[in-house]
């Protein structure tokens, strides 16, 4: 069973691989090395489809992908879907650190990391497209936490947790996370579908 991933991170193929793997030990996921698509979508489901859809025309094959983001209440939402560059780069640090610097001392730090999985097999005559949703929900740290993870991991805190998602183990982190909830979702479309156990 193989599909391939909509991204150029080998992190994240690597993680998608742990977190599938569980669920579905046949799943071979194979990097993309296509263009990669403009994602304008203005939710979090739509730049993931944009993503999918895009791997999927370039090599034939079902595709999976994924967007996702911080959203703070205090900043109205924001980053949302501009969490990847909200301080105007690809920089995790500056991203990060806007965050805080936008909250500042409000005691309002309440926030959720959403992940929208997407699949697209464009085997048929009409391709087949879901997307599943994930929400973990927290609130944003003082300061910076842990050397784990990557993105806004060191300034979040998970609902129930004392600690933030840089200072967990990856397992950890899977078996709770946004990521780890949208794709736990959509294993089982691809279980049902492609009759995997």
């Amino acid at each position: 069973m193989k599909v391939v991933v909509a991204t150029h991170n080998a992190h994240k193929v690597a993680e998608l691989q742990r977190i599938l793997g569980v669920a579905l030990p046949e799943l071979e996921l194979l990097p993309y090395d296509g263009p990669a698509p403009v994602e304008d979508a203005d939710s979090f489901a739509g730049n993931a489809l944009i993503k999918a859809r895009a791997a999927a025309a370039h090599t034939g094959m079902p595709a999976i992908a994924d967007d996702s983001g911080v959203s703070v209440d205090a900043l109205a939402g924001a980053p949302g879907v501009d969490s990847a560059h909200y301080s105007g780069e690809r920089d995790d640090t500056a991203n990060l650190r806007l965050v805080l610097t936008n909250l500042g001392d409000e005691p309002n730090r309440a926030a959720q990391f959403t992940c929208a999985a997407a699949l697209v097999d464009p085997r048929e005559g009409v391709a087949f497209e879901h997307v599943e949703l994930g929400v973990w929900p927290g609130t944003i740290a003082l300061e910076p936490a842990g050397v784990g993870g990557f993105g806004y991991d060191p300034i979040f805190i998970p609902e129930g947790l004392s600690v933030t998602s840089a200072e967990i183990s990856a397992d950890e982190k899977n078996a709770i996370s946004h990521r780890g909830r949208a794709f736990a979702a959509l294993a089982r479309v691809l279980a049902d579908r492609y009759g995997a156990a």
